[in-house]
């Protein structure tokens, strides 16, 4: 009977020991041509899962350790200001396994299970991937996208019509120009009218101005000649 509860006691000892124990997790950030050395890296940290209580501060050597880190699954990110890491997927076991941390790669937006069956070395090496951009340099002049612009288009219509308007108003036959005068002065006492809150008196100008328009449309139609007289019988 003391025999048995002393199993027992030992069993349970066994699995909070097993449960409670925890591990030091270490790893390097290696330099490349993205990021050289700890100057340019600047201050960073490598944490499991994002927000927890398990970090550790790279050194200049590039260096880091995460303390007392208990069995799981996590994955490490490297958190800098400048530089991109790929994120990595840590399983820690308990000490009686045969490997107790095992890295993999890991792709974001992926499920975290089943697990990628490539296993990396231990200790942890992660190099920089990429450097963020948060300033685009201005646009240069381009001509071609300046003139592609409806605004711009506009301008240079407009530019080319009052240059070419005096040119085409000297090969006018001299009544065409008088009408057109005329029309330009109607155009301008409605606008003026409108303009000045008088709505009657630019409505009146309108009418009056469809009503010459008609006027003359029917002056200029050329009148039928009357029935030709019968012939002779």
């Amino acid at each position: 009977m003391v025999l048995r509860s002393l199993k027992g006691s030992l069993c349970l000892l066994f699995l909070w020991f097993a449960t409670t124990i925890a591990i030091d997790i270490h790893g390097r950030v290696e330099w490349n041509d993205v990021c050289s050395n700890a100057t340019e890296l600047g201050r960073a940290k490598a944490i499991l899962d994002s927000g927890s209580e398990y970090a550790g501060s790279i050194t200049a050597s590039g260096d880091f350790t995460i303390f007392d880190v208990p069995s799981g699954t996590y994955l490490l990110s490297i958190i800098t200001h400048d530089y991109t890491f790929d994120k990595l997927r840590i399983d820690v076991h308990n000490p009686a396994d045969a490997q107790t941390v095992e890295v993999r790669p890991y792709i974001e937006g992926t499920p975290l299970h089943p697990p990628s069956t490539v296993i990396l070395p231990y200790p942890i090496k992660v190099s920089a991937k990429g450097k963020f951009a948060y300033f685009s340099p201005p646009d240069s002049f381009n001509l071609i996208t300046m003139l592609s612009n409806p605004m711009t288009m506009m301008m240079v219509f407009g530019g080319i019509m009052m240059l070419a308007t005096p040119y085409m108003m000297k090969n006018l036959d001299p009544e065409a120009l008088e009408e057109m005068k005329k029309e330009q002065a109607k155009v301008a006492g409605v606008q003026k009218a409108i303009a000045s809150g008088d709505f009657k008196g630019g409505i009146s100008a309108i009418m009056a101005a469809a009503d010459e328009a008609t006027a003359a449309t029917v002056a200029k139609t050329p009148q039928k000649s009357g029935k030709s007289k019968k012939s002779k019988r």
